[in-house]
């Protein structure tokens, strides 16, 4: 082979067309791939549950910003001192109010880590993976959740999603159960589909965003019914003023039973196991 012959042969094999198509990532990555990897966030999560034999899931939803108390006490701590510095700041005061309510919540944290225990000790018993805690994966009360699992030396796991400000697993997830998602539909879709139970703590718009998906997919029937549990019925009952939707004629009052809140960590698991869950649709 000649020294032509050898250039154009060096340049069919570093060719991207010659590339496995499965280890090409640029066409892997193309627009027209998207129905593929959809398929495939659906399938790897699928499979690996299936492989853990995880038949149902209990979902924890809450906002990143719910900490310990120690650390909520430090934001504190830092706000008023910054604020000091800047006695006629507006920023700089809103910043303590803020920190202020985020310390007020911080028992939160600690409430959805001893559910997560509760429950975890209920129903992961002799080699069953039942009730399995998942969580988004992230900080604030999902780590509490995952926490709480971890604590009853159970399974336990994390839906991490890609985001602007990366998002990083907290440490407390299975390392096995541990997954990453590009598009949050099918986060979602993952979230419910063995789900026995919805829990929502206090949280902001994704938190929001995942209670409203739930409470529509309960209204339309598209889901198997299971109990929504608002954590904290202060909070929810001034984020969301439900009887007034109900008043105003825009949902039914039976839409009402979708749902209901509780206040400490057995309550919830009392409820949680007194319930019986309708077999799941086809999604």
């Amino acid at each position: 082979m000649n020294l032509k012959e050898q250039e154009r042969l060096d340049a069919i094999l570093g060719s991207p067309s010659y590339r496995l198509a499965e280890e090409d990532p640029d066409f892997l990555k193309d627009d027209e791939l998207r129905p593929v990897r959809m398929q495939l966030e659906l399938l790897k999560v699928e499979m690996a549950l299936n492989r853990h034999q995880i038949h149902s899931t209990i979902v924890v939803f809450g906002g990143t910003v719910v900490v310990e108390r120690p650390e909520a006490q430090a934001q504190l701590t830092a706000a008023r001192e910054a604020a000091a510095e800047r006695p006629n700041d507006p920023a700089a005061a809103r910043k303590v109010a803020r920190a202020e309510r985020i310390l007020a919540k911080s028992r939160y944290y600690d409430e959805a880590r001893e559910f997560c225990r509760l429950v975890s000790e209920m129903n992961q018993t002799e080699g069953q993976h039942e009730h399995v805690v998942i969580t988004g994966g992230g900080p604030g009360i999902m780590e509490a959740a995952n926490r709480g699992a971890f604590d009853a030396e159970a399974k336990t796991i994390g839906l991490n999603i890609t985001l602007p400000r990366e998002q990083v697993p907290n440490s407390y997830i299975t390392p096995e159960l541990c997954f990453q998602f590009h598009y949050f539909a099918l986060r979602k879709m993952h979230f419910l589909m063995r789900a026995k139970a919805l829990v929502v703590f206090p949280g902001g718009f994704g938190t929001l965003d995942e209670l409203f998906d739930a409470l529509t997919l309960r209204q339309t029937r598209r889901m198997q019914s299971l109990p929504i549990l608002l954590y904290g019925s202060e909070y929810w009952k001034q984020v969301i003023d439900f009887q007034f939707l109900a008043d105003e004629g825009v949902i039914a009052d039976s839409d009402l039973e979708y749902f209901q809140f509780v206040d400490t960590p057995q309550e919830a698991c009392e409820i949680i196991t007194r319930y019986r869950v309708q077999p799941p649709v086809d999604f």
